[in-house]
């Protein structure tokens, strides 16, 4: 593997499957894509929570998946780097590429929640 250029894999969350990052060694983070990490995502607290209880650390994020759901965690490493397809919101159907766009954050992008939903207004 090239240390430069880690090998990046998408992970897509479906109805029966909710998929969340961590790296439980450092910070490997998709920074190409997704800028630099949050602290939160760098701390020992998440990175050893995640593993442990990952529903009660997503649902410190304001997202509880239903119990029928399985939960992976995936473990980011030097030489690979996860990244979350999240699951379509229902009611956008109609929204184009720019319109979904808006709708997905970095914290869905690495599980720790759900893209907004349609009409939400950006926190940020």
């Amino acid at each position: 593997m090239d240390p430069e250029h880690p090998a990046e894999f998408v992970v897509q969350n479906t109805p029966k499957v909710h998929n969340l990052i961590v790296c439980t060694l450092c910070s490997c983070y998709p920074r190409a894509i997704l800028g630099r990490p949050p602290d939160w995502y760098k701390s020992f607290e998440y990175r050893s929570r995640s593993v442990r209880e990952p529903r009660a650390v997503m649902r410190e994020f304001g997202f509880e998946p239903p119990e029928n759901v399985e939960v992976l965690v995936h473990d980011s490493t030097a030489d690979v780097r996860y990244m979350v397809l999240p699951m379509r919101p229902s009611g956008t159907e109609d929204l184009d590429e720019e319109g979904l766009a808006r709708l997905v954050t970095r914290d869905s992008l690495v599980g720790v929640s759900v893209p907004r939903a349609p009409g939400a207004t950006d926190p940020g």
